[in-house]
């Protein structure tokens, strides 16, 4: 899930892995790679993942 950067004040590892960035400026060679929301291209956005109740 992408979530905004103000996220990570918020953040408890112990419920959520950081994955990665989504960046709404780059590209992957002639690939366009950015966040698109309802059409429009947001800011970046933090990737994360829900951690099971079993995982560290």
């Amino acid at each position: 899930m992408g979530v905004p950067i103000t996220f990570l004040s918020k953040y408890n590892p112990k419920q959520f892995k950081i994955v990665g960035l989504a960046n709404s400026a780059r590209y992957i060679g002639d690939f366009p790679c950015y966040t698109v929301i309802n059409g429009e291209k947001i800011y970046n956005r933090i990737l994360i993942k829900r951690r099971k109740k079993d995982e560290n």
